[in-house]
């Protein structure tokens, strides 16, 4: 590929900027209000009931069509079509990429090295559908006859962040005396306070290691294990307990798992793109079967919508191509993103494994180092408490951040006005952003609020606001599961595109591997108990201090 500073689209991209860098939205407002064209109707586009307002943006009609441009220009389309035909598109692991398969449903044919892959998703799903009902309707129970009353996941990274996020969202559509439980952190602390809250009768624990090797999560199992045996004294009730989410069915036949109660998937699922697949047993557990299904049903909707849309309605690509605007052209080092639903507080933890450890790359795809911003910070937090914490930077602060806005247009639980506030504040939070107080309003305001001449004169810069904050106004009818699946969708292939024109490789995580590495290797060191001079001095040093501390009397 040709370099990406080099491309006709980008070069004309940053003649543009230095046109309309200065120029602000109020400005561009009230210019299309002249076009026959609103810019709402310019700047929003809709798949099923999601709509996409990107009209707040330091956009024009020019700024667009050449984002637009770079999209085709660095072969988004033909990337794509390659991800969906199960090409090796995971350069450095030699790996297609086929989470859209796991929620093809279509059932068209998807082919990895000439076979088609659909028969054995399908056979995996119905066997997550007889286990669970099996489990939900009490004909599956505990070693002792007790129903199944929670369960708890033991996973790290996708295995845990994605389901975690999608039950969190969907507890309104949970079954009645179920709960769900996540272990991830391999703190002790973790696991020991969630099996405070449980009972080794009516627990079911599902451990999700694609090789069952994972140091965390293996740690947290086989502690787990331990305590369910120490309780109730049956060895042979593991197996009634412990189910596993692998493809190392000797090492989990080792554990005491039966074989007819480990799920599999596959090395073209990523962990971070996983949730899709068998790891999502907790969410068919809580949720049901039906509900899984219907998550599924709003990904694949996404899915089909990002393959056949035009680039210039395409909700994932757009959303894409704006946050390249801003993080190589406005020099944005972060992206936020706020959820206006208490059910979504788990969304911003999601995204940042998806796009951090997808596109946090410094080598293209050519195996040279990018001389170009890569991927952004994610961040976030629920509405309306974000705007009591950091939305003062937003609105005052020295440093870009674009923002992400989504929220239901109904609550799952009315509550007097309250919904109708949480969204006034909703519409109001963009629109100040976008508009900002002039000295002229400010100097109104306080004029109206009797303040004296002096006074004014004083307070009047810190009532100020530039305004020209970008946002992406992003609003459904309902949170639902097909809706979740949805916009779950949306922002993989948000974070794909944007790997896509970086020229990087978003399905490889080998910083986090090397981490892992230098782990183990220290890890013995501490088995050691003895002073370690194997590092750099402050390594060393930290090591040392902590072992004398460690072992101390």
């Amino acid at each position: 590929m040709q370099k990406l500073t080099e491309l006709s689209s980008w070069k004309a991209l940053e003649a543009h900027f230095e046109q309309i860098k200065d120029v602000h939205m109020r400005d561009l407002f009230e210019q299309d209000a002249s076009q026959s064209e609103s810019r709402f109707k310019k700047f929003s586009t809709q798949m099923d009931d999601i709509l996409l307002d990107f009209s707040k943006n330091r956009i024009n009609d020019e700024t667009f069509r050449l984002l637009c441009d770079l999209a085709k220009e660095a072969d988004v389309e033909q990337w794509r079509d390659q991800m969906y035909s199960g090409e090796p598109i995971n350069i450095s692991e030699f790996r297609p990429v086929l989470h859209t398969a796991l929620r093809n449903r279509s059932n068209s044919p998807v082919y990895v090295d000439g076979e088609n892959v659909m028969p054995k998703i399908n056979r995996v799903l119905a066997q997550i559908r007889y286990f669970t009902e099996r489990v939900r309707g009490g004909h599956l129970r505990g070693y002792s006859g007790h129903l199944i009353t929670d369960v708890v996941n033991i996973g790290i990274g996708g295995s845990d962040l994605g389901p975690h996020v999608v039950c969190d969202s969907m507890k309104p559509y949970a079954q009645r005396g179920m709960n769900v439980h996540f272990v991830s952190n391999v703190d002790p602390t973790h696991l020991t306070e969630i099996l405070k809250s449980v009972k080794p009768e009516s627990t079911l624990f599902i451990i999700s290691s694609k090789t069952f090797t994972t140091q965390e999560t293996m740690l947290n199992a086989h502690s787990a294990r331990q305590w369910f045996v120490e309780l109730t004294g049956n060895e042979k009730a593991v197996a009634r307990h412990f189910v596993a989410v692998t493809v190392n069915k000797k090492s989990a036949t080792e554990f005491g798992i039966l074989e007819e109660n480990m799920f599999e998937f596959w090395d073209w699922v990523g962990g971070r793109y996983s949730l899709w697949s068998a790891i999502g047993l907790p969410i068919a557990l809580y949720l049901g079967m039906d509900h899984f299904e219907e998550l599924l049903d709003g990904a694949h909707a996404m899915d089909m919508h990002f393959k056949s849309a035009p680039i210039e309605k395409n909700m994932p690509v757009i959303l894409a191509l704006l946050g390249i605007w801003y993080n190589n052209f406005f020099d944005a080092q972060s992206h936020a993103v706020m959820a206006y639903n208490q059910y979504l507080r788990r969304l911003p933890a999601y995204l940042q494994q998806l796009d951090m450890e997808s596109n946090g790359k410094t080598i293209n795809r050519e195996g040279e180092r990018v001389d170009y911003l890569t991927g952004p910070i994610i961040w976030g937090e629920t509405g309306s408490n974000c705007q009591h914490a950091f939305f003062q930077l937003f609105h005052q602060g020295t440093k870009p951040v674009p923002v992400d806005f989504l929220i239901p247009a109904q609550s799952k639980n009315p509550l007097g006005e309250q919904h109708c506030v949480l969204l006034s504040n909703y519409f109001a939070q963009t629109r100040a952003l976008m508009r900002g107080k002039t000295e002229a309003e400010a100097r109104a305001e306080l004029e109206e609020a009797g303040y004296a001449a002096d006074m004014i004169e004083e307070v009047l810069p810190h009532k100020i606001f530039e305004g020209n904050k970008p946002t992406n106004s992003i609003l459904f009818k309902n949170l639902d599961p097909r809706t979740l699946g949805a916009l779950l969708a949306m922002y993989e292939h948000k974070v794909f595109v944007q790997g896509v024109i970086w020229n990087i490789n978003s399905f490889d995580q080998w910083g986090v591997e090397y981490g892992k590495q230098l782990a183990s290797e220290i890890q013995q060191e501490l088995a050691a108990r003895e002073q370690t001079s194997s590092y750099d001095d402050s390594t060393n040093e930290l090591i040392n201090y902590c072992m004398s501390l460690k072992f101390s009397d």
